[in-house]
């Protein structure tokens, strides 16, 4: 049995005493090898490690921080599909989508190696009679992040690229239920040349998770999850004295108005609501159906969903795979009971499915509800399955009225091609990511990432330049050197 463990100041480490978890593949129902899961205790040896390192790594050039990440880069682009493969193997994925992941966690990266110019400060020369003023940036100390289990390579990428090129030093604490992306990514940072101790990864749940929050050397914390447990971070992490980026749950609405391409409408739908079998904090579980369209979408999303091509991710044909656990299979399957009996029409029922030589896989196929109301639990929660829910509305202002009404605001998108409704959609929906006649708008690397209302807690977004700022903190440095002394001064400096 292949056992998972912590990577601590460039070691591996597995304690005899501490309790394993079982790793699953997904499509089989197999166990294929065990977790170690880690202590307060281990935490404590990790961050000791990542803060003997951060003196040195803080003292380090950018641009030399960047050259590490740099031959961390061409080791993720030489072996993406080794990555890849394991992604699949633990998560259940298709392995074309796992590669997509991999991809999005290369652009973060790349965007990482650009560090010299992103911490460039600004200046202000002879801000007041012989005073010069200027802003740096410096590291924060060592930060910490908590990740999914949905993208075990993206989201940690999302996180640790740009808080070591600010100098900082890291802990990871990745999902037990697909641990092998993050030690993967581990060794090939020590191979680039990144120095024991700026990059650990401790494996655990919720006692990790917790001795994370409340360490008092960790100084910030990121993490991407439900929405229950990112306002757990927040709080938690903020009332002892921890910046927090907390990304929560979602429930992503797409609009389809009467006049769009219907083709490229269902294509959209049918991807971005079954796609990685709807484990994405970005799929579409809501099609919200404008005026007369409604009708032909949900039949023509019915011979699609009923079509799905589902089975192992490492098969070639395969368009959607298993989900995570059989837990999350139980909790997916009673959802669909709940939304028959709250009065939803159930078009297309993926509860049941057995894939051929897969029959302990963890698979549900994909669902499809029409005449969906905000009053049903399939409307309200956050699914994470292939269970895509069409609500029918009359017009534009009904459907921005019904997204308003969710708690949650991470992503949305709209199918028009109306100029002007495509404009007032954008404008006037209160959601973090837009997408027009773009299903899945997740944000390219420069750009970041988050959402609003339930979706978010903390004041920054992940990546992009919003990273740079959440990772680093803001000094000002005034400075003059006069000529003799003025006396002393008894009022309020002020521009002279």
């Amino acid at each position: 049995m292949n056992t998972l463990t912590h990577h601590i100041a460039g070691q591996r480490l597995a304690p005899d005493s501490l309790p394993v978890q079982p790793v699953f593949n997904p499509a089989t129902g197999a166990v294929q090898a065990q977790v170690v899961l880690g202590t307060p205790a281990c935490v404590d040896v990790a961050v000791a490690a990542a803060a003997a390192a951060f003196p040195a790594w803080a003292d380090t050039p950018p641009v030399r921080r960047a050259r590490v990440l740099m031959q961390f880069l061409a080791l993720l682009n030489a072996r993406q599909h080794q990555l890849a493969e394991a992604i699949t193997r633990e998560h259940g994925k298709v392995l074309s989508d796992a590669l997509g992941e991999v991809t999005r966690g290369i652009e973060i990266v790349e965007f990482a190696c650009g560090i010299p110019q992103l911490l460039k400060g600004d200046w202000c020369e002879q801000v007041s009679t012989g005073i010069d003023n200027w802003i740096t940036r410096q590291p924060l100390g060592v930060v910490a992040g908590i990740t999914p289990f949905n993208f075990p390579c993206m989201v940690p990428c999302w996180m640790f690229p740009l808080a070591i090129a600010c100098g900082n030093t890291f802990v990871l604490k990745p999902s037990e239920r697909d641990p092998s992306a993050a030690l993967l990514m581990a060794d090939w940072l020590q191979e680039a040349g990144l120095p024991d101790g700026v990059f650990n990864v401790v494996q655990g749940g919720k006692p990790v998770v917790d001795a994370l929050l409340t360490h008092p050397q960790v100084q910030a914390v990121s993490f991407v999850g439900s929405t229950p447990i990112a306002r757990h971070i927040y709080e938690t992490g903020a009332r002892h004295g921890k910046r927090v980026q907390a990304l929560g749950g979602a429930k992503n609405h797409l609009v389809v108005m009467p006049d769009a391409d219907l083709d490229q409408a269902v294509d959209a739908l049918i991807g971005a609501a079954y796609g990685s079998a709807g484990e994405r904090c970005m799929a579409i579980s809501v099609a919200v159906l404008v005026g007369d369209v409604a009708d032909t979408v949900v039949e023509r999303l019915a011979q699609r969903a009923r079509a799905l091509k589902v089975g192992n991710g490492m098969e070639g044909g395969v368009e959607m795979g298993p989900v995570i656990t059989a837990e999350a299979k139980a909790r997916i399957e009673g959802l669909i009971e709940a939304g028959v009996a709250e009065g939803a029409r159930l078009v297309v029922d993926g509860r049941g499915l057995v894939v051929p030589g897969h029959e302990a896989g963890f698979f549900v196929g994909g669902t499809l509800f029409d005449h969906v109301t905000p009053q049903m639990r399939i409307w309200q929660e956050e699914i994470f399955g292939p269970v895509l829910a069409c609500v029918r509305v009359p017009d534009l202002a009904a459907a921005l009225d019904l997204i308003h009404r969710h708690a949650y605001g991470n992503g949305v998108a709209c199918y028009t091609r109306d100029g002007g409704v495509a404009r007032e959609f954008a404008r006037r929906v209160q959601v973090g990511m837009v997408g027009i006649n773009v299903p899945i708008p997740v944000p390219m690397a420069p750009m970041g990432f988050g959402g609003w209302k339930q979706s978010l807690f903390g004041d920054t977004h992940a990546y992009g330049e919003e990273g740079v700022r959440f990772y680093t903190r803001q000094k000002s440095v005034m400075q003059r050197w006069p000529e003799g002394s003025e006396g002393a001064q008894f009022v309020m400096p002020v521009a002279k």
